[in-house]
Protein backbone atom coordinates (compact mmCIF):
# COMPACT_ATOMS: atom_id res chain seq x y z
CA UNK A 1 0.00 0.00 0.00
CA UNK A 2 1.05 3.58 -0.70
CA UNK A 3 0.34 5.30 2.61
CA UNK A 4 0.78 9.03 3.23
CA UNK A 5 1.14 10.00 6.88
CA UNK A 6 0.15 13.64 7.42
CA UNK A 7 0.58 15.46 10.71
CA UNK A 8 3.01 17.09 13.08
CA UNK A 9 6.79 16.86 12.91
CA UNK A 10 8.41 18.16 16.06
CA UNK A 11 11.20 18.07 18.59
CA UNK A 12 10.13 16.67 21.98
CA UNK A 13 11.30 18.11 25.29
CA UNK A 14 10.43 15.40 27.81
CA UNK A 15 10.60 16.05 31.55
CA UNK A 16 9.94 13.91 34.64
CA UNK A 17 8.25 15.15 37.84
CA UNK A 18 8.98 12.98 40.93
CA UNK A 19 5.47 13.09 42.37
CA UNK A 20 1.80 13.10 41.43
CA UNK A 21 0.10 16.00 39.66
CA UNK A 22 -3.12 15.20 41.49
CA UNK A 23 -1.47 15.86 44.87
CA UNK A 24 -0.72 19.43 43.82
CA UNK A 25 -4.30 20.34 42.90
CA UNK A 26 -6.66 22.00 45.37
CA UNK A 27 -10.22 20.98 44.59
CA UNK A 28 -11.73 24.30 45.78
CA UNK A 29 -9.35 26.38 43.64
CA UNK A 30 -9.34 24.66 40.25
CA UNK A 31 -10.69 27.85 38.67
CA UNK A 32 -7.33 29.61 39.29
CA UNK A 33 -4.53 27.07 39.08
CA UNK A 34 -0.96 28.38 39.41
CA UNK A 35 1.62 25.62 39.57
CA UNK A 36 5.30 25.15 38.86
CA UNK A 37 6.89 21.69 38.79
CA UNK A 38 10.59 21.19 39.55
CA UNK A 39 11.57 18.34 37.26
CA UNK A 40 14.38 15.83 37.69
CA UNK A 41 15.20 15.10 34.08
CA UNK A 42 15.09 16.63 30.60
CA UNK A 43 15.37 14.56 27.43
CA UNK A 44 15.34 16.23 23.98
CA UNK A 45 14.13 13.77 21.36
CA UNK A 46 12.77 13.57 17.84
CA UNK A 47 8.98 13.50 17.73
CA UNK A 48 5.75 14.77 16.21
CA UNK A 49 2.82 12.43 15.59
CA UNK A 50 3.31 11.95 11.85
CA UNK A 51 7.07 11.54 12.12
CA UNK A 52 6.69 9.00 14.96
CA UNK A 53 4.17 6.97 13.00
CA UNK A 54 6.22 7.06 9.80
CA UNK A 55 9.37 6.10 11.73
CA UNK A 56 7.64 3.05 13.23
CA UNK A 57 6.36 1.96 9.84
CA UNK A 58 9.83 2.34 8.40
CA UNK A 59 11.32 0.20 11.17
CA UNK A 60 8.83 -2.53 10.28
CA UNK A 61 10.08 -2.51 6.70
CA UNK A 62 7.62 -0.19 4.94
CA UNK A 63 8.28 3.05 3.06
CA UNK A 64 5.68 5.51 4.37
CA UNK A 65 5.37 8.98 2.86
CA UNK A 66 5.70 11.73 5.45
CA UNK A 67 3.62 14.85 4.75
CA UNK A 68 4.05 17.86 7.03
CA UNK A 69 5.80 21.20 7.52
CA UNK A 70 9.18 21.83 9.18
CA UNK A 71 11.81 24.54 9.57
CA UNK A 72 15.27 24.83 8.06
CA UNK A 73 16.54 23.05 11.21
CA UNK A 74 15.07 19.77 9.91
CA UNK A 75 18.17 18.58 8.00
CA UNK A 76 19.52 16.16 10.64
CA UNK A 77 16.03 14.89 11.44
CA UNK A 78 15.37 14.31 7.73
CA UNK A 79 18.53 12.24 7.43
CA UNK A 80 17.53 10.15 10.46
CA UNK A 81 14.07 9.40 9.04
CA UNK A 82 15.33 8.61 5.56
CA UNK A 83 17.87 6.18 7.01
CA UNK A 84 14.92 4.35 8.54
CA UNK A 85 12.89 4.02 5.38
CA UNK A 86 10.73 7.16 5.47
CA UNK A 87 10.03 9.05 2.24
CA UNK A 88 10.51 12.75 3.13
CA UNK A 89 10.22 14.17 -0.39
CA UNK A 90 6.78 15.65 0.36
CA UNK A 91 7.82 17.50 3.55
CA UNK A 92 7.37 21.28 3.24
CA UNK A 93 10.27 23.40 4.58
CA UNK A 94 9.34 26.82 5.96
CA UNK A 95 11.50 29.83 5.21
CA UNK A 96 10.26 31.65 8.33
CA UNK A 97 9.75 29.31 11.27
CA UNK A 98 11.51 26.60 13.25
CA UNK A 99 10.25 23.04 13.45
CA UNK A 100 7.50 22.63 16.05
CA UNK A 101 8.28 21.93 19.72
CA UNK A 102 6.45 19.56 22.10
CA UNK A 103 7.06 20.12 25.83
CA UNK A 104 5.76 17.40 28.15
CA UNK A 105 6.07 16.66 31.88
CA UNK A 106 5.24 13.17 33.17
CA UNK A 107 4.53 12.34 36.83
CA UNK A 108 5.11 9.10 38.77
CA UNK A 109 1.71 7.76 37.70
CA UNK A 110 2.53 8.42 34.03
CA UNK A 111 0.02 11.27 33.88
CA UNK A 112 1.16 14.04 31.54
CA UNK A 113 0.87 17.81 31.18
CA UNK A 114 2.00 19.06 27.79
CA UNK A 115 2.22 22.15 25.59
CA UNK A 116 2.85 22.38 21.87
CA UNK A 117 4.47 25.25 19.96
CA UNK A 118 3.24 25.21 16.38
CA UNK A 119 6.15 26.89 14.59
CA UNK A 120 6.44 25.77 10.98
CA UNK A 121 3.54 23.36 11.43
CA UNK A 122 1.14 26.23 10.70
CA UNK A 123 2.29 26.11 7.08
CA UNK A 124 1.05 22.53 6.69
CA UNK A 125 -2.26 24.03 5.57
CA UNK A 126 -0.47 25.02 2.34
CA UNK A 127 0.30 21.40 1.40
CA UNK A 128 -1.81 19.70 -1.28
CA UNK A 129 -2.17 15.95 -1.49
CA UNK A 130 -2.59 15.99 -5.26
CA UNK A 131 1.13 16.40 -6.07
CA UNK A 132 1.97 13.72 -3.48
CA UNK A 133 -0.40 11.26 -5.14
CA UNK A 134 0.90 12.20 -8.60
CA UNK A 135 4.52 11.63 -7.56
CA UNK A 136 3.70 8.17 -6.22
CA UNK A 137 1.30 7.10 -8.94
CA UNK A 138 -1.62 7.25 -6.52
CA UNK A 139 -2.34 6.83 -2.81
CA UNK A 140 -4.10 3.90 -1.16
CA UNK A 141 -4.60 5.56 2.24
CA UNK A 142 -3.99 8.93 3.87
CA UNK A 143 -3.67 9.14 7.64
CA UNK A 144 -4.82 12.51 9.02
CA UNK A 145 -2.99 12.71 12.35
CA UNK A 146 -2.74 15.73 14.71
CA UNK A 147 -1.49 18.76 12.81
CA UNK A 148 -2.38 22.38 12.19
CA UNK A 149 -6.22 22.20 12.40
CA UNK A 150 -6.69 23.94 9.05
CA UNK A 151 -4.30 21.43 7.48
CA UNK A 152 -6.24 18.50 8.95
CA UNK A 153 -9.49 19.85 7.51
CA UNK A 154 -7.89 20.56 4.12
CA UNK A 155 -6.32 17.11 3.84
CA UNK A 156 -9.60 15.43 4.85
CA UNK A 157 -11.63 17.42 2.33
CA UNK A 158 -9.11 16.80 -0.44
CA UNK A 159 -8.99 13.07 0.28
CA UNK A 160 -12.78 12.91 0.03
CA UNK A 161 -12.81 14.93 -3.18
CA UNK A 162 -10.12 12.80 -4.82
CA UNK A 163 -11.67 9.53 -3.62
CA UNK A 164 -8.64 8.57 -1.52
CA UNK A 165 -9.50 6.46 1.56
CA UNK A 166 -8.46 8.23 4.74
CA UNK A 167 -7.95 7.43 8.40
CA UNK A 168 -8.99 10.03 10.98
CA UNK A 169 -6.72 10.46 14.00
CA UNK A 170 -7.68 13.80 15.61
CA UNK A 171 -6.45 12.81 19.12
CA UNK A 172 -4.33 15.70 20.43
CA UNK A 173 -6.35 18.34 18.59
CA UNK A 174 -9.71 17.28 20.03
CA UNK A 175 -9.40 19.73 22.92
CA UNK A 176 -8.90 22.65 20.53
CA UNK A 177 -11.33 21.86 17.71
CA UNK A 178 -15.11 22.50 17.92
CA UNK A 179 -17.65 19.76 17.31
CA UNK A 180 -18.43 20.89 13.78
CA UNK A 181 -14.81 20.50 12.71
CA UNK A 182 -14.45 17.13 14.45
CA UNK A 183 -17.52 15.88 12.61
CA UNK A 184 -15.89 17.02 9.36
CA UNK A 185 -12.74 15.03 10.19
CA UNK A 186 -14.60 11.85 11.15
CA UNK A 187 -17.37 11.66 8.54
CA UNK A 188 -16.57 9.03 5.93
CA UNK A 189 -13.26 7.88 7.42
CA UNK A 190 -12.20 4.35 6.53
CA UNK A 191 -10.61 4.16 10.00
CA UNK A 192 -11.02 6.24 13.16
CA UNK A 193 -8.18 6.07 15.70
CA UNK A 194 -8.47 7.29 19.30
CA UNK A 195 -7.93 6.18 22.86
CA UNK A 196 -10.90 5.52 25.13
CA UNK A 197 -10.84 9.01 26.68
CA UNK A 198 -10.62 10.67 23.28
CA UNK A 199 -13.53 8.58 22.03
CA UNK A 200 -15.65 9.99 24.84
CA UNK A 201 -14.56 13.48 23.85
CA UNK A 202 -15.46 12.82 20.21
CA UNK A 203 -18.92 11.68 21.26
CA UNK A 204 -19.37 14.68 23.55
CA UNK A 205 -18.23 17.29 21.03
CA UNK A 206 -19.94 15.86 17.96
CA UNK A 207 -23.14 14.95 19.74
CA UNK A 208 -22.96 11.50 18.10
CA UNK A 209 -23.43 8.29 20.05
CA UNK A 210 -21.03 5.40 19.63
CA UNK A 211 -23.44 3.74 17.22
CA UNK A 212 -23.86 6.94 15.23
CA UNK A 213 -20.09 7.16 14.85
CA UNK A 214 -20.05 3.60 13.50
CA UNK A 215 -22.65 4.70 10.95
CA UNK A 216 -20.06 7.18 9.63
CA UNK A 217 -16.76 5.27 9.70
CA UNK A 218 -15.62 1.92 8.38
CA UNK A 219 -13.57 0.72 11.37
CA UNK A 220 -13.23 2.33 14.80
CA UNK A 221 -9.95 1.49 16.55
CA UNK A 222 -9.75 2.40 20.23
CA UNK A 223 -6.61 1.96 22.31
CA UNK A 224 -7.20 1.10 25.97
CA UNK A 225 -3.79 1.67 27.55
CA UNK A 226 -2.75 -1.37 29.66
CA UNK A 227 -5.95 -3.16 28.59
CA UNK A 228 -4.93 -3.39 24.92
CA UNK A 229 -7.23 -2.23 22.13
CA UNK A 230 -10.75 -2.63 20.77
CA UNK A 231 -11.98 -2.76 17.17
CA UNK A 232 -15.58 -1.95 16.29
CA UNK A 233 -17.47 -2.20 13.01
CA UNK A 234 -21.12 -1.56 12.26
CA UNK A 235 -23.25 -4.65 12.82
CA UNK A 236 -20.37 -6.81 14.06
CA UNK A 237 -19.26 -7.79 17.59
CA UNK A 238 -16.38 -5.86 19.12
CA UNK A 239 -12.93 -7.37 18.96
CA UNK A 240 -10.81 -6.97 22.09
CA UNK A 241 -7.08 -7.34 21.53
CA UNK A 242 -5.02 -8.05 24.62
CA UNK A 243 -1.87 -5.99 25.25
CA UNK A 244 1.64 -7.22 24.58
CA UNK A 245 3.56 -7.67 27.87
CA UNK A 246 6.17 -4.99 28.47
CA UNK A 247 9.64 -5.47 29.93
CA UNK A 248 9.32 -2.24 31.92
CA UNK A 249 7.84 1.24 31.79
CA UNK A 250 10.03 4.24 30.99
CA UNK A 251 7.81 6.89 29.35
CA UNK A 252 4.38 6.69 27.65
CA UNK A 253 5.01 9.52 25.17
CA UNK A 254 4.50 8.29 21.60
CA UNK A 255 2.90 4.97 22.54
CA UNK A 256 -0.26 5.78 20.58
CA UNK A 257 1.77 6.77 17.53
CA UNK A 258 3.65 3.47 17.61
CA UNK A 259 0.36 1.57 17.82
CA UNK A 260 -0.82 3.33 14.68
CA UNK A 261 2.47 2.50 12.94
CA UNK A 262 2.05 -1.19 13.69
CA UNK A 263 -1.63 -1.21 12.78
CA UNK A 264 -0.99 0.50 9.43
CA UNK A 265 1.84 -1.92 8.71
CA UNK A 266 -0.57 -4.81 9.18
CA UNK A 267 -3.07 -3.15 6.86
CA UNK A 268 -0.38 -2.65 4.25
CA UNK A 269 0.41 -6.39 4.41
CA UNK A 270 -3.26 -7.30 4.02
CA UNK A 271 -3.52 -8.93 7.47
CA UNK A 272 -6.76 -9.28 9.47
CA UNK A 273 -7.71 -6.38 11.75
CA UNK A 274 -7.01 -8.40 14.88
CA UNK A 275 -3.47 -9.08 13.70
CA UNK A 276 -3.02 -5.40 12.80
CA UNK A 277 -3.90 -4.39 16.34
CA UNK A 278 -1.56 -7.02 17.79
CA UNK A 279 1.32 -5.59 15.75
CA UNK A 280 0.29 -2.16 16.98
CA UNK A 281 0.27 -3.30 20.60
CA UNK A 282 3.75 -4.80 20.44
CA UNK A 283 5.22 -1.82 18.60
CA UNK A 284 3.65 0.47 21.24
CA UNK A 285 5.20 -1.63 24.00
CA UNK A 286 8.66 -0.99 22.55
CA UNK A 287 8.09 2.77 22.90
CA UNK A 288 6.83 2.43 26.47
CA UNK A 289 10.10 0.74 27.39
CA UNK A 290 12.24 3.70 26.25
CA UNK A 291 12.41 7.44 26.86
CA UNK A 292 11.67 9.10 23.54
CA UNK A 293 9.35 8.24 20.67
CA UNK A 294 11.99 6.99 18.23
CA UNK A 295 14.58 5.39 20.51
CA UNK A 296 13.34 1.81 20.37
CA UNK A 297 14.84 -1.06 18.40
CA UNK A 298 12.93 -3.57 16.27
CA UNK A 299 15.09 -6.58 15.60
CA UNK A 300 13.41 -9.19 13.39
CA UNK A 301 14.14 -12.21 15.57
CA UNK A 302 13.38 -10.58 18.92
CA UNK A 303 10.24 -8.86 17.62
CA UNK A 304 8.81 -12.15 16.32
CA UNK A 305 9.80 -14.01 19.49
CA UNK A 306 7.97 -11.46 21.60
CA UNK A 307 5.03 -11.56 19.21
CA UNK A 308 4.84 -15.35 19.55
CA UNK A 309 4.99 -15.05 23.32
CA UNK A 310 2.12 -12.59 23.34
CA UNK A 311 -0.14 -13.94 20.60
CA UNK A 312 1.06 -17.42 19.63
CA UNK A 313 3.49 -18.93 17.16
CA UNK A 314 0.95 -19.17 14.32
CA UNK A 315 0.27 -15.43 14.57
CA UNK A 316 4.02 -14.72 14.65
CA UNK A 317 4.54 -16.83 11.53
CA UNK A 318 1.83 -14.85 9.74
CA UNK A 319 3.48 -11.56 10.66
CA UNK A 320 6.96 -12.87 9.95
CA UNK A 321 6.00 -13.58 6.36
CA UNK A 322 5.72 -9.81 5.82
CA UNK A 323 7.66 -7.88 8.49
CA UNK A 324 11.21 -6.83 7.72
CA UNK A 325 12.16 -5.30 11.06
CA UNK A 326 15.50 -3.60 11.49
CA UNK A 327 17.21 -1.89 14.37
CA UNK A 328 16.45 1.77 14.96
Amino acid sequence: MRIAVTGSIATDHLMTFPGRFGDQLIAEQLDRVSLSFLVDDLQIRRGGCAANIAFGMGCLGLTPVLVGAVGADFADYRSWLERHGVDCASVHVSELHHTARFLCTTDDDHNQIASFYTGAMAEAREIELGPVAERLGGLDLVLISPNDPAAMLRHTDEARRRGIPFAADPSQQLARMPGEEIRQLVEGAAYLFSNDYELGLIEQKTGWSGEEILDRVGVRVTTLGPKGARIDRKGEPSLHISPAPELGKADPTGVGDAFRAGFLAGLSWGLPLERCAQIGNLTATHVLERVGCQEYELGQRVFLERFAGAYGSAAADEVGAHARCHYA
